[in-house]
C-alpha cells in the first residue's frame, strides 16, 4: 500500500518537472520588454512667473524630462518663449505651456488676458463698496447702482450687472497669496462691450458698489429693484401734494338790458270841424266832411 503511493507520487513530481521544464525552455527566450531611458529637453521657469509679465532670457532654463512624460504644449527651446506675455501664473521649475503665454507682441499688464471681443473696464470704489478691500484678482462680483431714474421721486438700488470677472485690483493683477486684503480705489471688470457702456454710465449718474459672490455660483437671480419705501416696509410718510386755491367760480354774466326810452305816442287826429244847424226850431251839430289828402 505504501508502495503504491510513493510510486504515484513520484509520477506526479516527474510529470510537474517536465511541464515546468516545458514552460521554461518556451518563455525563456522572450526577454522583457526595455524601458525607454531615454530624455527630452523641456523649458521651465527659472522663477516664479506673475501674469503680466514679459519672459526674458533670465526667466527661464532648459531641463530634462523623459521622453515619454513630455507635456502636451510645451516648449524645447527657449527662443520659443521670449518676449511673450505670461497670462497664468507659472511656479518655479515648472514647465512652461503654451497655454500659459499670449502670442509675442499682445501688449503688457493686463491687454494679453483680456479674451478677444472682450473689454476691461475699471469702476472706483471705495472700502465699502469694494467689500472692505477684499475684492481680488480672480474673484467674481455683482455690480448695483445707485441712483434716482430720471421721473421718479425717491432713490432705487438696482443690480445692474451680475458675475463679472474681477481682472485687477488697482494695479495688482495676481492675488496675494496669503489672502490679503487690497486696498485700491479702482477695481477692473471683464465685461462685454454693451456691458461696458452700463458700467459706464452706471459711474457717471449713480454709485456703484461692488457685491462679492461665490465664483462657483454662476447662475444669474433676476432682482426688482429697492426703494425708500421697500427698504422702510411702508414706513415712509407719503409726501403731502400742494395745496392750490379752489378754483374760483366764474362770474355769472347777465344778459345786459338795453334801458328803452318811452316812445310818446302819436298825437290825435285834429277835430273835424263842426256846424251849428237851426231849422225852425231845432238846432243841430252836423261834422263838415274833410277831403282826403
Amino acid at each position: 500500500m505504501d508502495r503504491r503511493l510513493f510510486l504515484v507520487l513520484g509520477l506526479s513530481l516527474v510529470v510537474a518537472l517536465v511541464i515546468s521544464a516545458v514552460f521554461y525552455v518556451q518563455f525563456s527566450g522572450h526577454s522583457a520588454p526595455k524601458q525607454d531611458t531615454s530624455t527630452k529637453e523641456i523649458v521651465v521657469a527659472a522663477k516664479p512667473l506673475d501674469i503680466g509679465v514679459t519672459v526674458k532670457p533670465g526667466d527661464v532654463r532648459l531641463s530634462k524630462v523623459a521622453a515619454d512624460s513630455f507635456p502636451k504644449g510645451a516648449f524645447t527651446k527657449i527662443e520659443e518663449v521670449l518676449d511673450r506675455p505670461v497670462i497664468n501664473k507659472i511656479l518655479l521649475d515648472e514647465p512652461v505651456l503654451e497655454g500659459r503665454l499670449a502670442i509675442r507682441g499682445s501688449g503688457l499688464g493686463l491687454a494679453p488676458i483680456i479674451p478677444v471681443g472682450m473689454r476691461a473696464v475699471s469702476v472706483r470704489v471705495s472700502d465699502v463698496a469694494g467689500v472692505a478691500g477684499f475684492v481680488l484678482p480672480g474673484l467674481r462680483v455683482d455690480v448695483l447702482v445707485t441712483g434716482r431714474p430720471q421721473g421718479a421721486d425717491a432713490t432705487v438700488t438696482t443690480t445692474c450687472l451680475q458675475n463679472m470677472l474681477v481682472l485687477s485690483a488697482g494695479q495688482t493683477i495676481q492675488p496675494d497669496g496669503r489672502g490679503q486684503a487690497i486696498n485700491t480705489p479702482t477695481v477692473t471688470l471683464l465685461a462685454k462691450p454693451e456691458e461696458a457702456e452700463i458700467l459706464t454710465l452706471a459711474g457717471n449718474e449713480g454709485r456703484i458698489q461692488l457685491v462679492l459672490r461665490n465664483s462657483a455660483d454662476q447662475k444669474e437671480e433676476p432682482t426688482r429693484g429697492t426703494d425708500i419705501a421697500a427698504l422702510y416696509k411702508g414706513h415712509v410718510k407719503p409726501t403731502p401734494k400742494p395745496v392750490t386755491d379752489a378754483p374760483r367760480p366764474r362770474p355769472v354774466v347777465k344778459p345786459k338790458v338795453v334801458a328803452m326810452t318811452p316812445v310818446a305816442p302819436p298825437p290825435p287826429p285834429p277835430a273835424a270841424p263842426e256846424i251849428v244847424v237851426i231849422r225852425g226850431n231845432q238846432r243841430s251839430v252836423e261834422v263838415v266832411p274833410q277831403k282826403a289828402n
